[in-house]
């Protein structure tokens, strides 16, 4: 808590801007919207950043509101052109989260044993008890419009007891018991060498948080449940963020296959909800806002559209060609350039190269060489502001805004790295393009006068841009809080831009899941499904063996025609097996791109492993994968 003189320094830092509000200005900006901004600047400093981590900068304060006196004037009414979908009803809202998250078949009514009821047997009790009030909620609201739900929320959650934190045994709703891998109990010095939630929190009091990916946020802020602060709220005043590393590795958000990955989004909805309403953090779901989207073209084009056609010229692009060549031309060009980002270019010089790159950019007749550092920065800013969907997407950016309102700099940073799972491909990829470059910015910050918390306040209001009639108010509501939310993003992207092993752990039980769930229909299917499954329990028997003797096969199709058998030990690595058959190919002298080795199969369905993964926990994890070394997808 602030005292008066540090509420008043605030006040008077953020707003009293001479820099922008001259004397021109102030005929146009009446003296009760100052004193609004005033009042807000201080609510939102006092509730969305940690007192050590405020900005107290004027000329900081001042880099935010200049940003949003260029919007308005590069753009003005843009806001009046949204036109909204029409209001939605509590069920609606409700069965937009439930198909999001997976479980669309629970409002049809169908019977199915597939993919849905492996998603809940993976479930803590705490996730399960969010589906079943979300679902409930749906029920409810269907009965006050005399609609009868295709099926009751009673056929699906049987059993609400929620006294633990282990996840529920993989068990359809009709009681059918799946078929379940051989346990795997990993040697002591693997044991004791992992880390718990309980480690974390009996670590001496530092100033550094140590972040374990190993269990599910929601349940290490239990304490919240029960109206008390937990551990980390009350030790941690600052953001700096150690991630206690797993031994089964951190797993990058593209080293896994699409369809694991579309998983990992259903899975983080509903564990970010259950997180939120722990934390007592209303989650509004927002009505949608349609945008008139062009087809074609540079601007106010759908990511979407832009990368399939760029894909038609460049196969595999997953940011669009404009933006990675506006990037490029700014790194070249403008990391140490004094004010980047800040300093604004000539309007009528922008303006005109928005043009030529509409004719010129798709024929390869744009001459980037015309194009000044600031006036490359304005284009930048320019393309994600008149995306016609945010790129943080429509549908999440309420989540984001709403992780302002969290006041433990540690459940702040896990909420993102929820979030950042939930965003498409096509939006993760191209933000995490941008926080790479604006990392390169603050890098060169002795040159270019451009500090972390400037690049940040610039930013904000180009990434949190709200649709509809209250556009203007959530803006300037959210102006400090979107800023350090922008900090933490460019601050902890290479965190952010990772998979939670807890996420990887509900993918493999999905799967395993939903392979033990294929019931027979006919005697002759039965037959031929218990012929399948002896040859399968002979080749687990085996399979067991070898795991019992430390052995796996590494299939090298560059290096050799057949696989190689390689003992394990406690403490081999994947960067071991790397460097072997590196060894190996240098003897021959071949060159190749850098080979990775992948787990393949089994519970996954591909996963890029870390170079310092422990190879023995993922045998134990996933024995029946396959290990294969080639390169890694672009």
């Amino acid at each position: 808590m602030m005292d008066a003189t540090d509420r008043v320094g605030v006040i008077l830092t953020a707003f009293h801007s001479f820099r922008i509000h001259t004397d021109d200005q102030q005929k146009h900006t009446p003296d009760n919207r100052v004193s609004q901004y005033q009042r807000i600047a201080s609510m939102s400093l006092a509730g969305a950043v940690p007192p050590s981590e405020r900005p107290m900068s004027r000329d900081v304060m001042e880099d935010y509101w200049s940003e949003m006196k260029n919007i308005e004037e590069d753009a003005p009414g843009q806001h009046e052109e949204m036109m909204e979908r029409g209001s939605m009803d509590e069920a609606e809202l409700e069965e937009e989260w439930l198909q999001e998250a997976g479980l669309s078949t629970l409002m049809s009514g169908t019977q199915s044993d597939g993919p849905t009821e492996a998603l809940l047997s993976t479930l803590t009790h705490s996730q399960a008890a969010m589906v079943k009030k979300r679902l409930d909620n749906y029920t409810q609201t269907l009965r006050k419009r005399n609609r009868q739900p295709a099926r009751h929320v009673r056929d699906v959650f049987s059993t609400p007891d929620t006294s633990s934190a282990e996840p529920t045994p993989s068990v359809s709703p009709n009681g059918q018991i799946t078929r379940k891998l051989p346990q795997w109990n990993p040697p002591k010095a693997a044991a004791q060498s992992q880390c718990s939630a309980s480690d974390v929190s009996s670590v001496s009091s530092s100033e550094v948080i140590l972040l374990s990916v190993d269990v599910a946020y929601s349940e290490t802020a239990r304490a919240h449940r029960k109206g008390r602060e937990c551990q980390d709220c009350r030790r941690f005043q600052k953001d700096d963020v150690q991630v206690i590393k797993p031994r089964q590795g951190l797993t990058g958000v593209n080293d896994l296959s699409s369809e694991d990955i579309k998983k990992i989004g259903y899975i983080s909805l509903i564990e970010l909800t259950t997180f939120y309403d722990i934390l007592g953090i209303e989650l509004k779901r927002s009505r949608v806002w349609w945008s008139k989207a062009r087809e074609s073209g540079i601007f106010g084009v759908p990511l979407p559209t832009l990368l399939d056609n760029d894909q038609k010229k460049y196969p595999g692009s997953r940011v669009p060609l404009v933006f990675k060549k506006l990037l490029s031309k700014l790194e070249q060009t403008g990391l140490q350039t004094e004010g980047i980002l800040r300093v604004p270019g000539s309007a009528a010089r922008v303006k005109h190269l928005r043009q030529e790159l509409e004719l010129k950019f798709y024929e390869d007749r744009f001459n980037w060489d015309e194009v000044r550092q600031n006036d490359a920065a304005g284009l930048l800013k320019m393309f994600i502001r008149e995306l016609p969907y945010p790129l943080l997407t429509q549908q999440h950016l309420p989540a984001f805004t709403a992780a302002q309102n969290i006041t433990s700099p540690k459940h702040q940073i896990q909420a993102l790295h929820l979030l950042i799972m939930l965003l498409p491909e096509a939006n993760r990829d191209t933000l995490k393009a941008l926080l790479e470059f604006l990392s390169k910015v603050v890098a060169f910050e002795d040159k270019n006068r451009m500090s972390l918390w400037n690049v940040s306040m610039i930013v904000a209001p180009n990434l949190f841009i709200f649709r509809g009639k209250n556009a203007r108010q959530e803006e300037m509501q959210g102006a400090v809080g979107s800023a350090h939310l922008v900090r933490q993003l460019i601050k902890h992207q290479d965190l952010l831009w990772t998979v939670p092993c807890f996420l990887i752990s509900h993918v493999r039980k999905m799967n395993e899941a939903a392979t033990g769930k294929k019931t027979p229909t006919s005697e002759r299917t039965k037959r031929k499904l218990l012929r399948r499954w002896n040859a399968e329990k002979d080749k687990d028997r085996n399979e067991v063996t070898d795991l019992l003797d430390g052995v796996i096969k590494v299939q090298a199709p560059l290096h050799a025609k057949v696989s190689t058998a390689i003992q394990l030990t406690s403490e081999m690595r994947a960067r071991d097996i790397m460097a072997r058959f590196d060894v190996e190919n240098s003897r021959v002298g071949t060159r190749r791109h850098k080979q990775f080795l992948f787990e393949v199969g089994g519970n996954i369905g591909e996963r890029c492993l870390d170079p310092d993964t422990y190879l023995l926990d993922v045998y134990g994890v996933n024995p029946h994968c396959e290990w294969v070394l080639k390169s890694r997808p672009v």
